[in-house]
């Protein structure tokens, strides 16, 4: 095995392990053997995104296609930021396009067909989205991940009958997978079978908590100061509800959480306490979590974004709904 050869199987071994800066070293080395190689901007790309520098990957992933018009791998995995969190659905689904016609085995179509019905989803197409589904290759899939992909589009195309034995193998196939666990919870409670969608949940919770966080995860202090912010760019509506809110950061919901009913994936919580006595002001809870924070947003740059958006709407359902004569920024819009 030459040189490159071995810094690129070394540095994919090393991101499938979720080790982005050795994944890096090992490509930077690759790129000073061989600049033009689209294989290791490929891996560039690749360890890119696992840092959450989605701008980053997607220019790798485009040099790699440069280098190799016909790259498919690097196809896929710009569409696939592209998607998420980029949502550029229009040039995700021209790359899925162009990735279809190099398609040969079951599951490279299969990669393709379930990239963009995520890709048709996201851009609000259901009934392309259907379509599109409509050609995924009649196989027996081994890996789990199939099965468990396929039962997941089912299940967002509205398709309960069609997803379930697909997250039903998943579940079975797979019992530590947080994310058919996940889907099966929220089938059972489609088919008004709450005790079996408690025992999902908390299985899928138990999960989550067993997997190491994103490579790019902030730190404790970073990500507190990332809250902070957020708090702070609210509109004068909003942060009236939760500028003085004490605040809590843990990992996900706690368990006692997901049995009185939370979701084991809710980004936020947030309480309104009564106060302990009449003198005293009502002050409210906020509770973030963190690993689910992250994987909503996808990526580093995408977690104030999709932090704001999960306080709004907390502060909307908790406090400005109860308040009909509240006038939100949204409504502000509306009447502009």
């Amino acid at each position: 095995m030459d040189q490159l050869s071995a810094h690129l199987d070394r540095g994919w071994d090393l991101a499938q392990r979720g080790d982005a800066p050795g994944a890096v070293a090992c490509a930077r080395r690759a790129l000073e053997l061989d600049p033009q190689s689209p294989e290791v901007h490929n891996l560039l790309g690749y360890t890119a995104a696992l840092s959450g520098e989605s701008e980053e990957a997607l220019e790798h992933y485009r040099q790699a296609m440069t280098l190799d018009e016909n790259y498919f791998e690097a196809m896929l995995n710009a569409a696939e930021v592209l998607i998420a969190p980029l949502e550029d659905w229009t040039e995700a689904i021209a790359l899925i396009d162009d990735a279809s016609e190099l398609a040969e085995t079951p599951e490279e179509v299969a990669d393709c067909v379930l990239l963009k019905v995520d890709a048709l989803l996201g851009k609000g197409d259901r009934e392309e989205a259907k379509r599109a589904m409509r050609s995924l290759p009649d196989e027996p899939y081994s890996n789990a991940s199939y099965t468990f992909m396929i039962g997941r589009a089912y299940y967002e195309l509205g398709e309960l009958l069609l997803a379930v034995p697909y997250i039903e193998e998943a579940a079975r196939k797979d019992p530590e997978n947080g994310d058919a666990l996940y889907y099966l919870g929220l089938i059972r409670d489609e088919q008004s079978d709450p005790r079996g969608a408690l025992e999902a949940y908390l299985r899928a919770r138990a999960a989550d908590v067993t997997h190491a966080p994103v490579a790019w995860s902030p730190s404790s202090e970073a990500f507190a100061a990332i809250v902070q912010a957020v708090v702070t760019k609210l509109d004068a509506v909003f942060s009236t509800y939760v500028r003085e809110a004490d605040v809590f950061i843990v990992d996900v919901p706690g368990a006692e959480l997901v049995v009185d009913g939370i979701d084991p994936r809710a980004l936020m919580l947030l309480e309104s306490p009564p106060p302990r006595d009449e003198t005293e002001p009502a002050r409210a809870r906020l509770f973030v979590y963190q690993r689910n924070i992250e994987r909503a947003a996808g990526a580093l740059d995408a977690v104030e974004e999709e932090m704001l958006r999960a306080l709004e709407r907390e502060i909307t359902a908790v406090f400005l709904e109860k308040e009909p004569d509240v006038v939100t920024p949204d409504d502000k819009h509306r009447l502009n």
